[in-house]
């Protein structure tokens, strides 16, 4: 990457941090574009050339934090050993369920606003090659496991969703339970759901059995 796109790179990420930071302060209504390029030491037209509006920036602000969620898992769960992909998959919700409980900014942003289709921008281009890394880590433990899934990104999102909008009054206000005892509870649905998702397929050492 040259001199040019790393100045390029360097100044969408002063206006993502800097929206983020003035929208979980003032809200999303309340800050503008000027307050944004101003506190991000930008001029106005800096703006535009990486977003329509201010709600383009609010879509690719909750991609990029979402991406930026699942490639922090991605390392976490490098250097650990599972017994199942399910228990790989719950530690991947309990790392972010960590990430939203020490960051409750976070947790309000990506609740309020993550959608189908924010979701699946986490997985395109616009986002670090580190997101990419995770779902293909996602995908080669499924195989690993001998699993197939008709629809992983779709499995993904209503895992992630289910974490976020169920967790966000057991963090913000510990109700119907405190995070902790919600936990046990959340870990069973997480698991039924895989299994709607995932198709078990036999083995190698099954296939020359059978045959």
């Amino acid at each position: 990457m040259g001199k040019v796109d790393i100045n390029k790179k360097q100044k969408k990420n002063a206006l993502l941090q800097t929206a983020f930071d003035l929208f979980r302060d003032k809200g999303f209504a309340k800050t503008t574009i000027s307050d944004i390029v101003s506190d991000a030491g930008l001029a106005k037209g800096t703006f535009y050339l990486y977003f329509k509006d201010k709600y383009d920036l609010r879509d690719k602000l909750i991609a990029h934090k979402a991406g930026q969620l699942f490639a922090d898992a991605h390392h976490a769960l490098l250097d650990q050993k599972f017994n199942s992909f399910e228990d790989q998959i719950i530690a991947v919700a309990d790392y972010i369920i960590d990430r939203l409980n020490a960051d409750h900014g976070l947790l309000t942003f990506i609740s309020k606003n993550l959608s189908w289709g924010i979701f699946k921008t986490a997985f395109e281009n616009t986002l670090p090659d580190e997101s990419l890394q995770f779902y293909d880590y996602i995908f080669e433990q499924m195989k690993k496991n001998s699993y197939v899934c008709p629809e992983p990104e779709l499995m993904l999102f209503t895992i992630i969703e289910l974490v976020g909008s169920t967790c966000y009054s057991c963090i913000l206000y510990g109700q119907p339970v405190s995070v902790e005892e919600y936990l046990p509870y959340l870990h069973t649905v997480i698991r039924q759901i895989l299994a709607g998702f995932l198709v078990q397929q036999p083995t190698q050492i099954e296939t020359k059995t059978a045959s």
